[in-house]
C-alpha cells in the first residue's frame, strides 16, 4: 500500500487579501470592519477583500488557520470541506479532516471545532493549498459519493464533475467507489453516481 501523505514542513503561505486576527487587527476589529462593508466573511474568523476573486488557495488557507496548529500538519480536509475549498459545496458548519489511521490522534475527538474521520490515505490522494493539505477532486467526489447522503451528495457531485478544471470524470469516479475497499454504503453510493450524466468525457 501507497505511504499516507505527510505534511511536515507545509509552508504557512503569506496571502494579503486574507485577513485574520493577529498582530495587526483583533477579531473584533475584523467584525467592525465587515459590519462596515469593508471586509466579506471567509470562514469562521477570516475575511477577504471586497472584489477579491475567491481561490481554491483562499479558502484553503481559511480551513488551515481554523485548524489547531499542532495537527495542521496531521489531517487533510476532505469530503464536503475539499468540496467548499473547490467551489462547488457551500460553507461547511464544522470542517470535515481526514486523518490517516495512523497519525492517533483520536484523543483529540471532540476537543475540536471539527469532524474527525480516520480513513486510509495514498500518497496521490492529497494536495497542498494555502498551507493544508486537501483531498483531491477524484477523492473527494469518491469519498462524497460514499459518506454523504444521496440528496445532498448529487448537487455537490454535479458542480464537481462540471468543474472541467477540476479533472473529476465520472468513469474514474465509478472505478474509485467501486475500488474501494469494504465500506458501508458502496451499493448505495454506486446508485447515486448512476443518477449522473456524463459531462463531455472524450471516447
Amino acid at each position: 500500500m501507497a505511504p499516507a501523505p505527510t505534511s511536515p514542513h507545509l509552508l504557512e503561505p503569506v496571502i494579503p487579501e486574507l485577513y485574520a486576527p493577529g498582530r495587526i487587527f483583533t477579531w473584533n476589529e475584523l467584525q467592525g470592519m465587515a459590519f462596515d462593508g469593508i471586509l466579506l466573511p471567509l470562514y469562521g474568523k477570516n475575511y477577504a477583500s471586497p472584489g477579491v476573486a475567491i481561490t481554491h488557495r483562499l479558502r484553503a488557507r481559511a480551513a488551515a488557520l481554523s485548524v489547531p496548529e499542532r495537527i495542521r500538519t496531521k489531517v487533510v480536509a476532505g469530503r464536503l470541506t475539499a468540496a467548499w475549498i473547490y467551489g462547488c459545496a457551500a460553507p461547511p458548519e464544522k470542517l470535515s479532516l481526514l486523518v490517516d489511521a495512523k497519525h492517533r490522534i483520536s484523543s483529540l475527538r471532540g476537543t475540536l471545532p471539527c469532524s474527525l474521520h480516520e480513513v486510509r490515505l495514498g500518497q496521490m490522494d492529497a494536495v497542498s493549498l494555502g498551507g493544508m493539505l486537501v483531498s483531491t477532486p477524484l477523492r473527494t467526489a469518491a469519498d462524497i459519493a460514499l459518506h454523504v447522503e444521496t440528496d445532498r451528495a448529487l448537487p455537490v457531485l454535479k458542480r464537481l464533475l462540471n468543474r472541467q478544471e477540476l479533472g473529476v470524470r465520472l468513469r474514474l469516479l465509478v472505478l474509485a467507489v467501486e475500488a474501494a475497499p469494504r465500506v458501508p454504503h458502496k451499493k448505495r453510493a454506486l446508485a447515486t453516481l448512476a443518477q449522473l450524466t456524463p459531462v463531455n468525457e472524450p471516447g
